[in-house]
């Protein structure tokens, strides 16, 4: 019935949209045939697919301008609404908001508005709320509890009644679920994070705020219990034993997760034989399990300043399944040949059980390879494997580099803080050899593994990275010439190598990071699919995860259909029907998690480097351009804290955005500020609620005369002379009125 509707209200030469002209025309007239159009016009109009007049008319909403879209609020109190990619924003002014909050999915209609300014709108209603439970701190009210958002856009207060405070008092951060919205809001606490001052709590906050999953479930708990934290001896006979083989473990000084191992010589015939083993997580994590559902709604661990959030209980990912020194483990391993050009000329992929040798560190391998002798002697046994690493990992460099695999060297910083959880230090993190030569080998199983399953032509799992859309690469593409760089060819069909020889020609250059993190920034986001859609920044066709299944679930999927086609031989209809029903819906939902701990883990880092910076308040520190906006300039200090000089803080001029050339330039003067530019700042300000940190320029006099900023566009600039010449002629009627 509702798709009959619809398809009646598109014909625009309907007229008699009113409920009797609907049932006429639908050939309806019995009172239950009634009830049924009565029911299928209600759930349009909840879903916002159809509107009602004020007269009682039905119309599809772009037949009256009216437009469904995502509010998104701004602290000064008004909002946008997000249609779509192919329309701009419509701006609702804060008495046009209705009961509209952060989030909500809206109806909006739009206003008149005149040629050249931004569209402006009314929000009719809400259609979906988009948040429901909120996450903040309990204040005390005059009768009840008050809950403040710690989402600084999520403006209102939410009342809650002692009865259903779950024992929160004042002062606890907790999470609240709301329960009515009109006349205000009200609702019950759900969760306790704790006292507002306790450590961690804050970082809590954030992950609640996310609606991530911190504690497992009993029924989880429950299963990983009865799972031994020895291997399985009887088990060994069906695999490959690599117990006496050298392999060894490369990780962070603070890893407890240790999924992959890797071993590697010489052969007869002068090739490398690599070896990734993997830790088999599959054999223990069977699918379809509780253990299983919650690693599948996870996804993915999340990696904080303070803690791990892990996809598997710590019993797995710290014990049976890490692969400890010294102990046997059960891995999937790809075994391969690997020639004097970078190219792999065979591979095996095999169930075996190692006995690591040793659990080596980044920084242990980097002192190896840099000459310590006393590091050296501690580990006589296996140094000379790491100096072979290093050679094959120079030859995997130069073939992923001639291939036109961009290397996104950007520079990433990693939050020190103490017990309490305050931050004590920023400090960039190393990439030295060592850290490559296992990127290096993970990169080449990855493509290894997706290339025998591509061809194999099965229900599979991927790790795609597409084309840069056209509009992204023509905004790089202006910042770069305002550097000097300029992309060779069609930027309609753009290949890696070329953006690639952009990176590696600002390599020593002050403008290195920014153009690296440019770049980087309007590269198509990474995702899984079911389909082998190459992988643009490696210059690949062929690529998946398949070297971190502790803490990636589509690594472990690639691990259980690795075990189901290549060791059980499972490749019947049933089983090929069922992986290909489940596994689109895999990579959707898997990417979506990938997103979403991104964006906690970067929340998390902006808190506590807001916070580091409230103790650097007056501090004075140099720093490059790294952005330039039409509210003002982004500065990057070394050690990657980002702060923002505003507008009206640029005080020595009256400076405006010049959009083509991306620069801020004074009108007086002509001073320019581009992106790459050095400059010395001070922090004026920052607030670790808000994860935001001011700055302004040292040594920067004031301009008296300057009264107010201005930003150049072609429709503004041309608004404001008619202003003017508005401004000065009621100036001229004023003044011949004076004299009369």
């Amino acid at each position: 019935m509702e798709e009959r509707i619809l398809d009646l209200l598109e014909n625009i030469e309907f007229k008699e949209r009113n409920l009797d002209g609907i049932m006429k025309q639908l050939g309806l007239d019995t009172s239950e045939e009634f009830k049924t159009v009565m029911k299928a016009l209600n759930a349009l109009e909840d879903q916002g697919k159809i509107v009602r007049s004020q007269h009682n008319l039905y119309y599809l909403p772009k037949q009256i301008h009216v437009y469904i879209g995502k509010l998104s609020m701004n602290k000064r109190g008004f909002g946008f609404v997000r249609l779509d990619e192919e329309h701009d924003d419509i701006f609702i002014g804060k008495h046009d908001l209705k009961d509209a909050l952060e989030g909500d999915t809206v109806l909006v209609e739009l206003k008149k508005h005149s040629e050249g300014q931004r569209e402006e709108g009314i929000i009719k209603r809400v259609i979906k709320r988009g948040q429901t439970r909120i996450v903040g701190e309990l204040k005390k009210g005059k009768r009840e509890l008050i809950l403040v958002s710690d989402d600084i856009l999520f403006d209102k207060p939410v009342y809650i009644d002692q009865a259903h405070s779950h024992g929160a008092v004042a002062g606890h951060k907790v999470v609240a679920e709301i329960k009515t919205y009109k006349p205000y809001l009200k609702g019950n606490v759900v969760e306790i994070i704790g006292h507002k001052n306790d450590p961690g709590v804050d970082v809590a906050s954030i992950v609640y705020q996310h609606e991530a999953h911190i504690d497992f479930p009993k029924e989880v708990l429950e299963q990983v219990s009865h799972i031994p934290n020895e291997i399985d001896k009887e088990d060994i006979k069906s695999r490959v034993d690599l117990r006496n083989e050298t392999i060894v473990t490369i990780d962070g000084d603070d890893a407890k997760d240790l999924d992959d191992a890797i071993s590697l010589k010489k052969l007869a015939n002068g090739h490398y034989q690599l070896g990734v083993h993997i830790a088999d997580v599959s054999y223990y994590v069977e699918e379809g399990t509780d253990l299983d559902k919650e690693a599948y709604e996870r996804a993915t661990s999340i990696y904080l300043v303070d803690r791990v959030i892990p996809m598997l209980p710590h019993k797995l990912s710290n014990g049976i399944c890490s692969l400890n020194p010294h102990v046997d483990r059960f891995t999937i391993s790809c075994l391969m040949e690997i020639n004097h050009e970078g190219e792999v000329i065979s591979h095996e992929i095999l169930p075996t059980v190692i006995h690591s040798t040793e659990r080596m560190t980044y920084r242990h391998v980097n002192e190896i390879l840099g000459g310590d002798i006393e590091r050296q002697k501690q580990y006589h046994h296996v140094k000379d494997m790491f100096f072979l690493m290093q050679e094959l990992s120079d030859i995997l460099i130069q073939h992923r580099k001639k291939r036109g695999a961009i290397d996104f060297d950007t520079n990433e910083a990693k939050v020190i803080v103490d017990q309490k959880g305050i931050p004590t230090d920023i400090v960039l993190r190393e990439r030295g050899v060592s850290e490559r030569m296992i990127e290096s080998f993970m990169l080449v199983a990855n493509e290894t593994v997706a290339e025998h399953f591509k061809w194999l032509e099965l229900p599979f799992i991927y790790r795609v990275h597409e084309n840069p859309k056209l509009q992204k690469l023509q905004q790089f593409s202006t910042i770069a010439k305002t550097l000097g760089y300029t992309i060779k060819g069609s930027l309609e069909h753009v290949y890696p190598h070329e953006l690639s020889a952009i990176v590696d020609a600002s390599i020593g250059t002050p403008e290195h990071q920014i153009i690296s993190t440019l770049l980087l920034r309007c590269m198509a986001k990474a995702r899984y699919d079911e389909q082998c859609l190459g992988h643009f920044g490696l210059a690949d066709e062929y690529y998946t995860h398949f070297t971190s299944p502790i803490r990636r679930y589509p690594d472990l999927m690639v691990h259980r259909l690795i075990r189901k086609y290549l060791f059980e031989k499972k490749v019947d209809e049933q089983t090929l029907t069922h992986y290909a029903s489940i596994m689109q819906e895999i990579a959707e939902h898997t990417s979506f998690q990938e997103r979403k701990a991104i964006d906690i883990e970067r929340e998390v880092d902006d808190m506590k480097m807001a916070e580091y910076m409230e103790s650097h308040i007056d501090e004075e520190f140099t720093g490059i351009v790294s952005s330039i906006t039409n509210f003002g300039m982004f500065i990057e200090l070394d050690n990657t804290v980002e702060g923002l000089v505003r507008m009206e803080d640029l005080s020595d001029d009256y400076y405006f955005y010049d959009e083509r050339s991306l620069q801020l330039i004074g009108q007086r003067t002509g001073k320019r500020f581009k992106m790459s530019d050095e400059v010395k700042v001070r922090v004026k300000g920052a607030s670790k609620k808000e994860k935001t940190i001011d700055f302004e320029i040292v040594g920067m006099k004031s301009n008296k005369k300057k009264k107010k900023t201005v930003i150049i566009d072609k429709h503004r600039k041309h608004q404001d002379v008619h202003k003017r010449k508005r401004q000065d002629q009621k100036r001229f009627y004023r003044k011949k009125r004076n004299k009369k």
